[in-house]
């Protein structure tokens, strides 16, 4: 089930399902407010998202709260979280499914968010979008290139490609310095066409053995990780998922680009990808403009894609989203 693409003069709420707005800057929640805004939307708060607690985050309840008064207003058509964090995933068995799927729309976030979008996904077949926050509007570094591909994938109708940004950044703020973007790397040949699902590995990972794991039959799987996740991490968390049984109907992996402190150069990556067996067989390819560099692309976790790898050179075509 697809939501209603954006369109001009919508009514986008903003809710902190992860961690408050409190730790936003004022003018970084007026930079992203003004940035939505030119692009036609109309952009509200919702009543609880700068509530803040020991943990940077707000009671279940008033998540919770929230969440279900953003769906259930007939007059909001999207949803855009306002950071990660730790802790979406504690709301899972709190929310209520029905409402949801009987007010689909748009509903859009990373990192931490992964919890929640797979779940909604998994429990009511609506398609959510792996892409900015409503903070990440606010970013100095990459805004058109994320901005773009938020638009072609949760307003526009048409299928797209995939293309490399010409730069990135591995931080947010002034000391940020621009690298060239070489692309994505090939490290399994291949081709595939199928069911995008991921998101953030480790927080993927939380939703394994629980009623809220998406379905991976017929996936092209989609992860990434942070900082925090260590080459050692992110092998032992693509191994749990690789002896899931129904991981061998996985189609091809797509591998987000790694932050330097994750400590992952690409030939990091290559050995890691060389010890799957399991992988041996599908394409896999990495360093997609995704995850926690700058910038990225948005797309539709439920929605489909088709890969092609060959001779270093790679071609993701978002087909449905």
């Amino acid at each position: 089930m697809y939501p209603a693409k954006l369109k001009e003069g919508d009514h986008i709420r903003v809710i902190a399902p992860s961690r408050s707005m409190a730790l936003l800057k004022t003018e970084q929640i007026e930079r992203a407010k003004r940035v939505l805004e030119h692009l036609g939307f109309h952009i509200s708060i919702s009543a609880h998202a700068e509530e803040i607690d020991e943990f940077s985050s707000a009671s279940i309840a008033s998540r919770v709260d929230d969440l279900h008064e953003a769906f259930s207003d007939p007059d909001v058509k999207g949803i855009l979280t306002v950071l990660g964090g730790y802790n979406s995933n504690q709301l899972l068995s709190h929310l209520d499914y029905d409402l949801i799927k009987a007010n689909p729309k748009v509903f859009c976030g990373f990192s931490d968010i992964t919890a929640l979008a797979l779940s909604v996904y998994q429990k009511t077949g609506l398609v959510t979008y792996s892409g900015p926050h409503f903070s990440s509007f606010s970013m100095q570094q990459g805004l058109d290139y994320t901005k773009d591909y938020f638009l072609k994938c949760c307003r526009d109708h048409d299928p797209f490609d995939i293309e490399a940004s010409l730069l990135w950044w591995d931080a947010i703020g002034k000391e940020a310095q621009p690298q060239p973007n070489p692309g994505p790397v090939v490290l399994n040949e291949g081709k595939a066409e199928g069911t995008i699902i991921g998101g953030n590995l480790s927080t993927l990972g939380l939703l394994q053995g629980t009623e809220y794991f998406p379905d991976l039959k017929g996936a092209v799987l989609f992860i990434e990780d942070d900082w925090e996740s260590s080459a050692a991490f992110f092998d032992r968390d693509l191994q749990s998922l690789l002896h899931l049984p129904c991981f061998s109907s996985v189609k091809a992996v797509v591998i987000g680009r790694f932050q330097r402190a994750s400590g992952v150069p690409i030939e990091r990556l290559k050995q890691i990808i060389r010890t799957k067996k399991e992988l041996s067989s599908i394409p896999v390819i990495a360093n997609m403009d995704f995850g926690h560099t700058i910038p990225f692309f948005t797309f539709p976790i439920g929605g489909r894609c088709r890969l092609e790898a060959h001779q270093g050179k790679v071609h993701l075509r978002i087909t449905e989203h």
